[in-house]
């Protein structure tokens, strides 16, 4: 169910999208070694949800994402949260490239990339990544949780059922969250050069309301033809409950660069 990620559907998303626990930020600046001399990519940015915490950490972060709209809303947040290390940049995988020009070949601390890689070209993306990583630095491919309609527990067996109802077919896309998907980031990561290839795991136990099962599901699939209809249809199939338990896992597959080989 593909979606455009502008207008509305950037609002829903910087409104809805879960943030990253700072267990998993702590893991990363310890597997890359980040400090206050780093620049950090997170590619496929969004609003920001990565890019804003990880800012603090680093001398600076690029935000990077094809969606204007996006970019927008991520300035707005950073400003918000008085985030002056962070730069938005108009581009997808293709212009990393273009970008490692700027910067500066094994320049990046760590390139950050999560959801959004099940629309790039990863083994390229991945080989051009390994010649702009510093030694000890690397690639983290985050998987936030399970999409809220593939999840194990009634609430949202109800949600899918819905959405299969209203756009025909089988609710089942993961966008790059399974642990199919991680096998072969994984192998393209080892592939490309990368070194000490490993997954770290964070789970917690959170709930949600319905505005925010219904403001995720915005964010995330193509707007339905009677919206105000669609959102009654899942509150009547949901199960009649103020919140809504869920248990989310919250995956760290990572690669590190090793010294570039002499000549």
């Amino acid at each position: 169910m593909p979606t455009e990620f502008s207008g509305e559907t950037a609002g829903y998303y910087a409104t809805y999208r879960r943030g990253y626990p700072t267990q998993i930020l702590d893991a990363l600046q310890t597997v890359f070694q980040l400090d206050g001399t780093d620049v950090v990519l997170d590619l496929g940015c969004g609003t920001g949800q990565l890019a804003i915490p990880l800012a603090e950490r680093v001398r600076s972060v690029v935000g990077m994402d094809p969606e204007p709209d996006m970019l927008r809303l991520a300035g707005v947040s950073a400003e918000r949260q008085g985030v002056r290390n962070a730069t938005w940049v108009l581009g997808s995988d293709t212009d990393v490239p273009a970008l490692g020009a700027v910067l500066g070949q094994r320049s990046l601390g760590m390139t950050a990339i999560g959801n959004a890689l099940h629309w790039m070209d990863h083994e390229q993306l991945f080989r051009v990544l390994r010649s702009l990583s510093r030694t000890g630095g690397g690639v983290a491919v985050l998987s936030n949780g399970t999409p809220l309609w593939l999840q194990n527990s009634d609430w949202s067996r109800a949600l899918r059922s819905v959405l299969e109802q209203e756009f025909g077919g089988r609710a089942q896309a993961t966008c790059g969250t399974d642990a199919e998907d991680r096998q072969r980031y994984a192998r393209a990561l080892g592939d490309a050069g990368f070194e000490d290839v490993r997954e770290i795991e964070v789970v917690y136990q959170g709930d949600l309301t319905f505005d925010q099962i219904i403001g995720g599901l915005y964010s995330a699939i193509p707007r339905p033809a009677d919206r105000e209809g669609f959102t009654e249809r899942v509150r009547r199939a949901l199960p009649d409950a103020e919140r809504y338990p869920e248990s989310v896992r919250v995956v760290a597959l990572t690669g590190q660069a090793g010294p570039t080989p002499s000549p």
